[in-house]
């Protein structure tokens, strides 16, 4: 028999703690203890595991920074938002030689330390919960020219030859001259503050507030608004002629050229020439600005700093074509371990193959007369694309990758290239990805199984078999 219950009695089962009077609902029981714990001291590269930090999100960085080029000083003041992916009881930041004057955190002055040769260890006053956006303000100084660095492509502060500065570097650069989450994995949006004596000049990434100038001081702000890769960005200090325009789209470009690089301008207005071309190849540009920062400076590297590459003193026309064909490859779409650094350069380097096939050059007749000159080459040959193994990252991408990608083209046919080459930098778009993100795509666009023409030509350390080294109309 099933009883029907009166109010009253339905209210003292529904609620026996409360009266039915109204009373309010018990407080919810308290949310379990917190078990914080230090975020990791790297972000998890294999080949670089000292490098960025574990346990936050970095999402923006303002960087506000003062330099004196007579002395070479710089006083730097950067806040970092972040959001914290765990219970944080500490955290680092990656920031080589200068000097910490103090650390807050929202407001709050807080411990810090230095540890191995760049972590700044980070002890709030309360541990920081996971999923709270929280801000670290560093003040901090020094010369950073003095500051070691490793050599090769890691270039370091550098003084320029009109008096001022430059910054590049990869895969380490921003930790020189600010705080910073040190690893391409965690990309973040950008601002520069930098004051400077009259008289000079500051470029940085993205678009420009107009200078302010105040007791014989310019300040300049530059403001990122896509998440750009650490390493990309940059500052470079000078007596700079700078021009401005833009794109048909209103893009604005901004190219600067130091004192002694002036005869560059005939190649940096090829600027818009170039991104059309490169946009008919990979979809839509997918910076906020465009431009180049061009060095009077022997370095033996260029940079694909995002919307304004920086460019050494023998930089050429096909020098422009690879790093803004790296604004698609390497900068919107990042890679997640330096493992898989051909997605950056084997496509910038193939750009300028193409390039070329604009031109009128047959690259079937390009690429076979390639494989006869290397045929012989051990050492060649045994460069692996992917997975080569820390500081290897650089030795088989722009040569080796080139042909690997033309292969491919034949493998698959223009058709499925040309709709990969447009798919890839519009699916992860401002993203990570890995190369085995690249291997499914590539399989699913071409429908084939390429697992033996990826292991042969990517993974591989000889020379591939003939079915995979003359695929398609590579044979006749």
């Amino acid at each position: 028999m099933r009883r029907r219950l009166t109010a009253l009695a339905l209210c003292s089962v529904v609620i026996s703690a409360a009266a039915c009077s109204g009373d309010a609902l018990p407080a919810p029981p308290p949310p379990p203890p917190m078990h914080p714990v230090p975020g990791a001291a790297g972000a998890g590269d294999p080949y670089y595991p000292d490098d960025g930090n574990g346990g936050y999100d970095a999402l923006h960085y303002d960087v506000d920074a003062s330099y004196d080029p007579p002395s070479g000083r710089l006083d730097g003041d950067t806040t970092v938002t972040a959001k914290a992916t765990q219970d944080l009881s500490r955290f680092d930041l990656d920031l080589r030689g200068l000097d910490v004057a103090g650390v807050e955190v929202d407001g709050q002055p807080v411990k810090f330390s230095r540890e191995k040769a760049y972590e700044l260890v980070v002890t709030p006053a309360a541990p920081i919960r996971a999923g709270t956006t929280f801000r670290t303000r560093v003040r901090y100084g020094g010369d950073p020219a003095k500051t070691p660095h490793g050599g090769g492509s890691e270039n370091g502060w550098q003084h320029s030859a009109d008096g001022g500065a430059f910054m590049v570097g990869e895969p380490h650069s921003a930790a020189f001259w600010y705080p910073v989450n040190e690893t391409p994995r965690d990309k973040a949006t950008f601002t520069l503050t930098a004051h400077v004596p009259d008289g000079w000049t500051v470029i940085s990434n993205g678009r420009e507030l107009p200078p302010v100038h105040a007791g014989g001081k310019t300040t300049t702000t530059w403001t990122e608004t896509n998440p750009v890769a650490s390493y990309l960005t940059t500052v470079a200090i000078g007596k700079f002629s700078v021009d401005r325009s833009t794109l048909p789209d209103g893009t604005p470009v901004v190219s600067a050229y130091a004192p002694g690089a002036e005869a560059h301008r005939a190649t940096g207005d090829r600027l818009p020439e170039i991104l059309t071309f490169l946009t008919g190849k990979f979809g839509p540009y997918p910076q906020s600005a465009a431009g180049g920062i061009y060095l009077n400076e022997d370095i033996h590297f260029s940079l694909e700093t995002q919307t304004r590459p920086t460019y050494a003193k023998w930089a050429e026309l096909l020098t422009l074509v690879h790093e803004n064909a790296h604004q698609w490859f390497g900068d919107s779409v990042s890679v997640a371990d330096w493992s898989d650094a051909c997605l950056n350069e084997c496509f910038a380097s193939y750009a300028q193959w193409l390039w070329g096939e604009r031109e009128g050059q047959n690259l079937d007749d390009r690429y076979r007369a390639a494989i006869e000159l290397t045929r012989g080459s051990t050492d060649f040959w045994s460069r692996k694309l992917v997975g080569m193994g820390a500081g290897h990252e650089f030795e088989g991408v722009y040569d080796k990758g080139i042909l690997a990608l033309h292969a491919l083209r034949r493998k698959i046919g223009d058709p499925a290239f040309d709709r990969l080459l447009h798919e890839w930098p519009a699916r992860y778009r401002h993203a990570n990805a890995t190369w085995a993100d690249f291997e499914n795509m590539a399989g699913s666009i071409a429908g084939q199984d390429l697992h033996a023409f990826f292991t042969d030509w990517f993974h591989g350390t000889a020379l591939p078999a003939d079915a995979d080294l003359f695929p398609g109309s590579l044979r006749s």
